[in-house]
């Protein structure tokens, strides 16, 4: 049986006493948010995703959706669960004010955001593809277009997908080859195929907006020659309802090793009506607005499987009995002990913990950065945001890959096997790896694109907060051990930076070898300051006599546990960097 229950005091706990800014409405007079509406949204949306969402999610898995003659159908509950989500305003929470929405910001609505990914992957999918969809819409359509289409994104009413992907080209767009043809009337005729496309085809809505990639007659090669068009599968008529059917159909449906509640579609477009998202030929920095918000939520669905597979591993860990305490017997009146007693399981379950919770942080951190950009407050938030949302896309989803498999472990022999649902986790978390550029790639993006960006201005950001707080606590007497092992981990990071900056110079081999290295070195090290925070705070909470101490305690040894046992991996993978690329380039391709 799969576990969960949102994890609200941890989330009160950032929201409220690490990043304790006041939380503004975005889009409104400037005035904080009551704590104690906060409170009482992630209270509902809790509620929401444990009674109404939780117990689809197993079912859901196990039926799949349903492709017959261009038309999908979610599984059995999914359809009456999004009426209710809908109708709950969830669709609407980080939306303006001025399309129906209620003007929340990323930081509250990253929040609500992992409760849904936690409880139903699949069933989050839908709604998180219309919220990236209604951001690129908003940032670069029309006024038109922004009247018409982006109040029923908004209410959930209509859904929104993005299409990319063609069958011959994946990350490398400027290979697609859907074309756009200028009709009398300001539209375009679109014709192609594309494949992959999350939440393509469904029952959910009464329409779907495609935002998709395709050429012009006139545009040049290569992706200088791509533009971006809007497609809905039915035509609004005048009073804006959905009329005629378009142009665009569902061919077929993956079948795929996980997420199979989410309709991943093939979609054929045949002279279809689309209208043009921003300037011709500008078409992939606009849909960029989409993929770095998708990036960003991508990362907080491997925190969400990573939070569920731990609660799972926890609640069988303390059921489960078998052999005896290396200290001596726990429980002496049964055969056994429960596992968790085990120092090996301990390890498992810190692990998990840690992952979990780090990230968690590090998204709220990033998230405020998101906020602040949305409240025009400049460049400094812009390159945090940008140099972040890779390390976040990459690192959150691999360590939710690697936290649900550490639950199979701790479950044994029952973990593998389909009853106890730990081992859909591990299907489920699987894609998040591989969808919106690869792990790969947003290792790339962070070492050849972030790095040297503006002569390293994007670093700032993050360096110099982290500096900062070394010296400013480094002699603290509660966690200076603790900031002495992110200092040493710090340095780790600042000397391969300085490394792969004056190596990939000379050759850009040099840089890409030690890409994925350096993304998994910096997002420990991030990890390790958000703990250092963490730890900061609790110790000052207990210092002060605050209740609850059990939860600042545990905060501590989990925080014990982090700089201890896993951010000691920064000097490896340092050594690792600066090895260089021979070692994986030496080999003759005829040789693999």
């Amino acid at each position: 049986m799969q576990n969960y229950k949102a994890p609200l005091r941890d989330m009160r706990f950032l929201t409220h006493e690490v990043f304790s800014a006041p939380i503004a409405a975005a889009g409104g007079n400037g005035e904080a948010l009551a704590p104690d509406l906060i409170d009482s949204i992630l209270e509902e949306a809790g509620r929401f995703v444990e009674e109404k969402l939780l117990p689809l999610n197993a079912s859901g898995d196990e039926e799949g959706c349903h492709y017959e003659n261009g038309v999908v159908r979610t599984p059995k509950g999914f359809k009456e669960a999004y009426d209710l989500f809908r109708e709950g305003g969830w669709t609407a929470l980080a939306c303006d004010l001025d399309y129906g929405g209620q003007g929340l910001p990323e930081r509250v609505n990253k929040l609500v955001e992992e409760m849904i990914c936690s409880a139903n992957l699949s069933f989050g999918l839908y709604p998180g593809l219309s919220r990236g969809a209604y951001q690129a819409l908003r940032d670069h359509g029309s006024e038109e277009l922004k009247r018409r289409f982006l109040p029923k994104l908004a209410a959930g009413v209509w859904s929104g997908t993005m299409c990319l992907t063609e069958a011959h080209c994946g990350t490398d767009l400027g290979m697609l080859r859907t074309r756009a043809v200028p009709q009398a009337d300001g539209s375009y005729a679109l014709s192609g195929s594309k494949i992959f496309i999350s939440a393509g085809e469904h029952d959910l809505t009464e329409n779907i907006i495609h935002l998709v990639l395709a050429r012009l007659p006139d545009a040049p090669s290569g992706t200088k020659g791509i533009s971006l068009f809007l497609v809905p599968k039915f035509l609004p008529d005048e009073q804006d309802r959905p009329g005629a059917r378009n142009g665009v159909l569902c061919t077929a449906i993956e079948h795929k090793m996980g997420i199979k509640a989410s309709a991943t579609c093939q979609l054929t477009f045949e002279n279809a009506k689309g209208w043009l998202v921003g300037a011709p030929h500008r078409g992939l920095a606009a849909m960029f607005t989409m993929m770095n918000s998708e990036r960003l939520s991508v990362g907080i669905q491997g925190l969400a499987i990573a939070e569920a597979a731990y609660q799972s591993a926890v609640a069988y860990a303390r059921e489960r009995i078998q052999g005896r305490s290396l200290s001596g017997a726990k429980n002496p009146n049964q055969p056994a002990d429960p596992i968790i007693v085990h120092p090996d399981v301990r390890r498992m379950l810190l692990t998990m913990r840690a992952y979990a919770e780090g990230c968690r942080a590090l998204g709220l951190w990033v998230a405020d950065a998101l906020d602040a950009v949305e409240r025009g407050e400049g460049e400094k938030a812009e390159d945090f945001a940008a140099l972040m949302t890779p390390v976040v896309k990459a690192l959150f989803t691999d360590f939710g890959f690697e936290a649900a498999n550490l639950a199979v472990q701790v479950y044994g022999g029952h973990g593998y096997i389909r009853d106890h649902g730990v081992e859909q986790y591990v299907r489920d978390a699987r894609i998040a790896m591989i969808y919106e550029g690869t792990n790969g790639i947003q290792a790339l993006d962070l070492v050849g694109r972030k790095l040297g960006a503006h002569y390293g201005r994007l670093l700032r950001g993050f360096f110099h907060p982290v500096a900062a707080f070394i010296g400013a606590h480094k002699e603290d007497a509660a966690i200076g051990k603790m900031v002495h092992a992110l200092e040493k981990a710090f340095g780790a990071l600042q000397l391969a930076t300085a490394h792969i900056a004056e190596a990939g110079m000379r050759d850009p081999e040099e840089a890409g070898a030690a890409a994925s290295e350096y993304l998994r070195l910096f997002g420990l090290v991030a990890l390790g300051f958000m703990w250092a925070r963490m730890a900061k705070t609790a110790a000052t909470k207990l210092a002060d006599g605050a209740e609850e101490s059990s939860f600042y305690h545990a905060k501590l040894a989990t925080a014990r546990f982090y700089m201890e046992r896993i951010l000691p991996q920064a000097g490896a993978l340092y050594l690792s960097i600066k090895s260089g690329k021979q070692a994986m380039m030496a080999l003759a391709e005829a040789a693999f």
